[in-house]
């Protein structure tokens, strides 16, 4: 079972997310927070798979929220889905590189919503729709200069190559199609790298692609 915290200052924001959640059988919705202080709080006490986190909440917002959370070694297991609307501003960016496993649109379709939790409760991130890419390309891109971390050193040439696709929004069965690998061999390379890198899921890898200057906005290998 999926347990998943809600937390949106708006109540009625709250209730479509939660009619559409708890209508599946292996997902559970067990506690709700109007603003990032009862996140932290309900974080803390239930430890839920998932955070759907409203970013902008009175009082403590749910950027600082998703960063003390993600901060919190007690708190290893939980991922947050970053909830926005679509005009995005650097929030969104400032939330993934906090450690958040990626983001949706409040207006987002059901079908995507069951989706995006599914996928980061099992340890994914939401980084395959192209406004995800394109949303990561345009705040990685606003950086001043690129960060080459020598943490990459450690990397092999392919380990690059695959980090490089990975950045480029690429899934694991896109990843070995393109390098002409079976798809577990792809998988091992990803888990091998995030690793090596100390990073917690792919959306950590592409900031970290972008921001080391790997990669640019728009590139493909």
């Amino acid at each position: 079972m999926i347990r998943v915290v809600l937390a949106d200052d708006q109540t009625l924001v709250r209730a479509g997310f939660r009619s559409i959640l708890t209508d599946e059988s292996d997902i559970e919705v067990v506690g709700e927070a109007a603003d990032g202080e009862q996140a932290i709080a309900l974080a803390r006490e239930l430890r839920p798979d998932v955070v759907l986190m409203d970013i902008r909440m009175p009082g403590l917002d749910g950027l600082e929220a998703t960063r003390r959370i993600l901060a919190d070694p007690r708190l290893e297991a939980v991922r947050v889905i970053i909830l926005t609307t679509f005009d995005v501003d650097d929030y969104v960016y400032g939330a993934l590189r906090a450690g958040a496993s990626g983001f949706l649109v409040k207006d987002t379709e059901p079908m995507e919503l069951l989706h995006g939790v599914r996928v980061v409760a099992r340890g994914d991130a939401l980084i395959a729709p192209a406004v995800t890419r394109r949303l990561i390309a345009e705040f990685a891109g606003r950086s001043k200069q690129p960060d080459p971390s020598p943490r990459l050193n450690a990397l092999t040439e392919r380990e690059r190559e695959v980090m490089g696709l990975v950045g480029a929004g690429l899934s694991n069965d896109e990843i070995a199609q393109r390098l002409v690998l079976a798809p577990a061999t792809a998988k091992t390379h990803v888990s091998r790298i995030m690793t090596k890198l100390n990073v917690r899921d792919r959306a950590q890898l592409v900031i970290l692609a972008y921001e080391s200057g790997m990669i640019t906005p728009g590139w493909m290998a």
